[in-house]
């Protein structure tokens, strides 16, 4: 048995070369992160495993590796790579990594949060062309940060954000408790937060879930956060409520396309602050991640 981690860019590659052990199966390293869904085929050839970190696993590409029968994406997000449903159907398990970023992302969160309260981006863009563009900041402290979503990122994010001085309400479809967090209906949580962050996985019954009519519900003046998947949100109602000023700002980390077009809307709106679906990049959360994805292996091949 052996496994090949398809799309391996150099940090991935290092922690992997660190983190592997002698004792495990043989990992193989390809080196392109950029490699193509109609190339993995040839890189996968026999191999068992595939780990698949952002490439498209198309079904029929699948299909068209005799020996695969698992995958272990790199994350949670594998909806937005390949179908699940169909690839069990051809006797391929998917093998998901949870938790291993919670804080990466949530830091990522707040960074962003306060960014677009700010205005830093928009100053910064000002000063660097030669402008003196000074903007009148939000202050957090005491305001209401709604969550969507409570799982590890959102607790993380709790956590954080009550450490600031922030009144913390949040919906999730199973409320659970948690110290200092107020779990509330969803419409009462657009109405009445002054920063709502999103932190729901993206599934079919997800996908959109933040339409034009909730947007449209939310608190005018609020910001907005979303570091989960871009599918979530109704792109083009976002795009309108952030020019109209119903919504004061936006910090951005995912999007429907990825990476970004050049001269899409987002990068044309001052009041919108911008990272390339970074939030889980550190040292540590990659470490995390590896180190999971090889223990996913090991437990596949008997080993764990």
């Amino acid at each position: 048995m052996r496994a090949v981690l398809v799309d391996a860019n150099p940090s991935l590659a290092a922690v992997a070369e660190k983190l592997h052990k002698a004792s495990d199966i043989p990992l193989h390293l390809n080196h392109n992160p950029d490699v193509k869904p109609a190339e993995l085929p040839a890189v996968i050839g026999d191999a068992e495993i595939a780990l698949v970190d952002h490439t498209g696993l198309p079904t029929d590409i699948a299909r068209a590796c005799p020996n695969l029968k698992h995958v272990v994406f790199l994350g949670t997000g594998a909806r937005s790579y390949m179908n699940p449903e169909e690839l069990a159907e051809l006797g391929i398990q998917l093998h998901l990594i949870k938790g291993y970023g919670d804080t990466a992302v949530a830091e990522c969160s707040f960074a962003l949060m306060w960014a677009a309260a700010k205005g830093f981006s928009s100053m910064d863009r000002g000063m660097r062309a030669g402008n003196w563009l000074r903007t009148d900041g939000v202050e957090l402290t005491g305001k209401t940060l709604g969550l969507i979503g409570y799982g590890g990122i959102g607790a993380e994010m709790a956590r954080l954000a009550r450490g600031a001085g922030m009144n913390v309400i949040a919906w999730n479809r199973t409320p659970r408790p948690a110290e200092g967090v107020t779990f509330v209906p969803l419409e009462d949580l657009l109405a009445e937060s002054h920063v709502v962050s999103m932190h729901l996985l993206l599934s079919d019954e997800t996908r959109g879930f933040l339409s034009a009519a909730r947007i449209a519900a939310m608190r005018p003046g609020a910001i907005f956060v979303n570091t989960a998947r871009g599918a979530l949100v109704d792109e083009e109602a976002l795009i309108a409520a952030l020019k109209s000023g119903h919504l004061r700002a936006a910090g951005l980390d995912v999007f429907n396309v990825e990476p970004l077009p050049a001269g899409h809307a987002f990068t044309t709106l001052d009041n919108v602050t911008l990272s390339a679906h970074s939030a889980f990049r550190t040292p540590e959360a990659t470490d995390n991640l590896i180190e999971a994805a090889l223990n996913h292996c090991r437990r596949i091949s008997g080993q764990g």
